[in-house]
């Protein structure tokens, strides 16, 4: 088999002469999605093969910081003193879905969210029922709960009682997603999963447009590998295929990719070439950082019109979100005297203009005749009564500027400006991880999770932090006992 392979070409298991090994079920990456497959596959007394690209196992998951979204009223929130119900969870995901949310798997996710923390700390993965009050994109100690969204917006919380949901393991700061890796790649071990490192899975093997298998690259030579029941692809998403961003999401072609060089989008491709759906490819989590110091969520996100066009007290990917959409992507922010102290963390913005008034940035600066001067004068006005009408900031940032000099900070989003990103698209799944057509059906024998499939995450405007770890934990889990049942 010396031929060369791509994952948008799958081969006929009549080319295969011998298999050179075999297992019920084969999954192909060994972050948290595979990992959790590999767990509940094992379990239902499946033999399981884990297929993975680099020397060790972790993915993007042991990059992260590690939060998992959880909910409904677990043993952390109720320690920490916060009620939760999962009807407001499944309000709140729906929400922050967007149009394009899959209604079944919020619904899942939302009510068996308790079953799922418990499954997880009985895979000794431990909480620390302390909560983190800040505005931050992580808790900076080892806080294990926080809210990570945007459950106290305006329009989430007339929808959801806001509650805190993101449960990040009893580690510090951004060791969170190490330490949930090195709790479950213990369990997939103690599970009896056979385990390949070093492993490049090529493409797909079919029979009958029925997926039987994978061809794969090991100490240097390719070999087939028969899977009995099923292949699970949970090799991530394809922020570092550049010509796959270019295609589907050309947005973020600036944007500073955050995964691990995994992330090519192989298993999406793979399962294109069967004809799977893939959905949701445009979208992503984007962030532009100007917390967590929270003073600048005090300050004024104008664009180049001198306009306001989002509250800044946001989730960071929301202000991004919006700060994408603006023409030509320019962005300032401005701060009073009480609010500027140093950049804020990673975003290094340049300071362009400082005035003693108002007029005086709006004309130095270059913006059109009053119109900054206009929006910053009715948001004080507005602000000294408590109020936010056009965009409800929190009362616990809405304030007026008014200690002079005023600075105009640039968060213009281009090529030298630190905006991280990874991708929300991937194949279509059912609420198992059986990969769908455009038309619906079945691709036998094919199953994924993580960031190869479309799945809680939908929407960059709406994402909260854990939302992805959630997603391939649980969704790992499902894909892994259905394909171990398949058969």
């Amino acid at each position: 088999m010396s031929k060369a392979y791509s994952p948008s070409r799958a081969v006929s298991a009549s080319t295969i002469d011998n298999w050179d090994g075999e297992a019920d079920v084969v999954i192909v990456g060994f972050g948290g999605a595979g990992a959790c497959a590999a767990i509940d596959a094992a379990r239902e007394g499946a033999r399981v093969s884990l297929l993975e690209v680099a020397s060790a196992g972790g993915g993007t998951t042991a990059l992260a910081g590690g939060q998992i979204y959880l909910g409904g009223g677990t043993p952390i929130q109720n320690a920490c003193g916060f009620t939760d119900t999962p009807e407001d969870m499944e309000a709140y995901l729906s929400m922050a879905a967007g149009e394009g949310g899959d209604a079944q798997k919020i619904s899942a996710y939302s009510r068996d969210s308790l079953e799922h923390y418990q499954w997880l700390v009985d895979q000794g993965v431990e909480f620390n029922p302390e909560f983190y009050a800040g505005k931050h994109t992580n808790t900076p100690e080892y806080q294990s709960l926080t809210y990570s969204g945007n459950e106290k917006g305006y329009e989430e919380s007339q929808r959801a009682a806001p509650a805190p949901r993101a449960h990040k393991p009893h580690a510090f700061w951004e060791e969170g997603g190490t330490t949930l890796m090195n709790a479950l790649t213990d369990a997939v071990l103690a599970a009896g999963v056979s385990v390949h490192y070093d492993s490049r899975v090529l493409t797909l093997v079919v029979d009958d447009e029925r997926v039987v298998g994978v061809l794969c690259r090991q100490d240097g030579e390719v070999r087939a590998l028969r899977a009995r029941r099923g292949v699970v692809l949970c090799s991530g998403g394809f922020i570092m295929n550049r010509e796959m961003v270019a295609r589907y999401a050309p947005r973020l072609k600036d944007a500073t990719p955050i995964g691990n060089p995994a992330d090519t989008g192989s298993g999406i491709l793979m399962g294109i070439s069967l004809g799977a759906a893939a959905v949701n490819m445009d979208e992503a989590f984007v962030s532009v950082i100007w917390y967590p110091d929270g003073r600048y969520c005090e300050g004024v996100f104008i664009n180049a019109r001198g306009q306001r066009f989002v509250n800044e007290d946001c989730y960071h990917s929301r202000g991004a979100h919006h700060c994408l959409n603006q023409s030509g992507r320019k962005v300032y922010m401005v701060v009073d005297a009480s609010i500027y102290r140093e950049p804020p963390m990673y975003a290094n913005p340049q300071v362009v203009e400082v005035g003693e008034s108002f007029a005086e940035l709006e004309r130095d600066a270059g913006f059109p005749p009053g119109s900054l001067t206009s929006t910053l004068e009715e948001y004080n006005r507005f602000a000294e009564q408590g109020e936010d009408p056009f965009f409800h900031k929190s009362s616990e940032f809405l304030r007026p500027l008014n200690e002079s000099p005023y600075a105009l900070l640039d968060f213009t989003i281009g090529p030298g400006m630190y905006y991280p990103a990874f991708t929300f698209g991937g194949l279509d799944t059912t609420i198992d991880g059986e990969v769908r057509r455009p038309d619906g059906s079945i691709i036998e024998g094919l199953y994924a999770a993580g960031r190869c499939s479309a799945g809680l995450p939908r929407s960059g405007e709406g994402y909260a932090s854990g939302m992805s770890i959630g997603d391939a934990t649980y969704f790992g889990r499902r894909a892994g006992r259905a394909a171990a049942r398949n058969g």
